[in-house]
């Protein structure tokens, strides 16, 4: 019987554990930095914290930057490193370039707010020089990482075999939620004895991992060398070498995944502002009531690609977005803290259920192993864009009601169950012998 290398599983996974700590941090602390001093900020971490005075509306504009890059560059970016022969491998070149460059951004953002003097704090006319230095970081952090994440996302495909690569992903889930927690949890301690330390630990974390990764993890050697009949870049050809027959099963696959994300879309950008309107707590406690999905996920990331591997991944899908589906309507109908905590922890393991499995099943698509970059930024174009989308739609739904932020959980089942459609006549992506 098959079994997953788990030790070679987790390494690939340290490489997400590290760039999810990178955007925990991120944007946990730049939205901060970008309205500090025209908003007074409740936490005392970020009491004292400088910054440029923006407006909410900016801040959010600057903040969707990283899923417009990722937009346009992740899923150009998958088969560019399938073309891509080196004998450092196809995709490594692309990880020990650009990761580098994106730390060494990344840890430059907070400098910049540590050259604001005290009286200009917030004051974003009188302060070109420091503001201009910190958009040049977070934009060179965002292409770098764009560049960089579809490539290391497809080592697992290329090193995992098909009836193993949902637990595998299950695995990679698991090290990029304990790289989130930790970002939350030490990063909040680091912050408070220095602004930057947060900044600079993720980064040598980072480089930690892509040091481990280059060291211990090899790529296949039967695809770093091109066929015959493949002479240079033909990204186009790799769409068009996609056969007839799997065109309809892709096309509803990737409808599948844009429906679920834009769903659960709704719930991640809105859970707090309900928490607050709604259910009458503080901000913080809403993040610790919508953890609780969060470490559920996490718990049940791995025991949910071993479902997959005995029901299949397109049943435990399913099963997934009904059993989401009707916790958020309960959850509609019952705005009490204990019920709503409850929910959260159930639809955790039942988001676990649909995510886990949308990346084995699009790559599982492709006959070629040739392909898996390729099929790896398709799945990108349907998850940054329902990323770009989302909010937008969701925040005019909660408009168009009277600022009712319940309505997140209206929206949610409804593309669910959409995404449920497109599910039901899917013939192909399942773990292939």
């Amino acid at each position: 019987m098959m079994k997953l290398d788990y030790k070679r599983t987790f390494l690939i996974g340290f490489g997400l554990f590290s760039a999810q700590l990178l955007w925990v941090i991120y944007n946990n602390y730049v939205p901060i930095f970008l309205q500090a001093g025209a908003v007074e900020f409740d936490s005392a971490l970020a009491a004292k914290t400088f910054g440029f005075g923006l407006s909410a509306t900016m801040t959010g504009l600057i903040m969707t930057l990283d899923n417009i890059a990722a937009f346009f560059i992740q899923p150009l970016m998958g088969p560019v490193s399938d073309r891509t022969y080196t004998r450092f491998g196809r995709r490594m070149p692309y990880i020990l370039v650009c990761a580098p460059i994106a730390v060494l951004a990344f840890v430059l953002i907070p400098l910049s707010i540590q050259m604001i003097p005290a009286e200009l704090n917030g004051q974003i006319a009188q302060l070109s020089g420091p503001f201009t230095f910190f958009m040049i970081s977070i934009l060179v952090m965002l292409l770098a990482m764009a560049l960089f994440r579809t490539p290391l996302l497809a080592l697992m495909p290329d090193l995992v075999p098909s009836p193993l690569r949902s637990q595998a992903n299950g695995v990679i889930n698991l090290m990029a939620g304990i790289g989130g927690i930790l970002a939350f949890l030490v990063g909040g301690i680091l912050y408070n004895l220095y602004r930057p330390l947060p900044f600079w630990v993720g980064g040598v974390v980072t480089l930690a991992a892509v040091a481990i990764l280059f060291w211990k993890i090899k790529e296949p050697k039967e695809l770093l060398e091109p066929p015959e009949s493949e002479p240079g870049l033909g990204i186009l050809r790799d769409l068009k070498s996609i056969p007839r027959e799997s065109v309809p099963s892709l096309a509803l696959l990737i409808g599948a995944i844009f429906f679920y994300m834009i769903g659960f879309n709704s719930v991640e950008t809105f859970f707090s502002s309900y928490s607050v309107a709604t259910l009458k707590v503080s901000e913080s406690t809403a993040g610790m009531i919508f953890s609780a999905a969060y470490i559920s996920f996490i718990i049940f990331a791995i025991p949910s690609g071993l479902l997959a591997g005995r029901i299949g991944r397109k049943r435990t899908m399913m099963i997934g977005l009904v059993i989401f589906a009707v916790l958020l309507l309960i959850a509609y109908f019952t705005p009490v803290v204990p019920v709503i905590i409850a929910i959260m922890a159930v639809a955790g393991i039942a988001w676990a259920f649909i995510n886990i499995n949308g990346l084995p099943m699009v790559v599982d698509i492709s006959e070629s192993p040739r392909l898996m970059g390729t099929f790896t930024g398709l799945y990108f174009i349907a998850t940054t864009l329902a990323a770009v989308i989302g909010p937008v739609f969701n925040g005019w739904v909660i408009d168009q009601t009277g600022r009712n932020f319940s309505m997140i959980f209206l929206v949610c089942p409804i593309f669910f169950g959409f995404s449920f459609l497109c599910l039901i006549p899917l013939k192909r992506g399942e773990a292939r012998a």
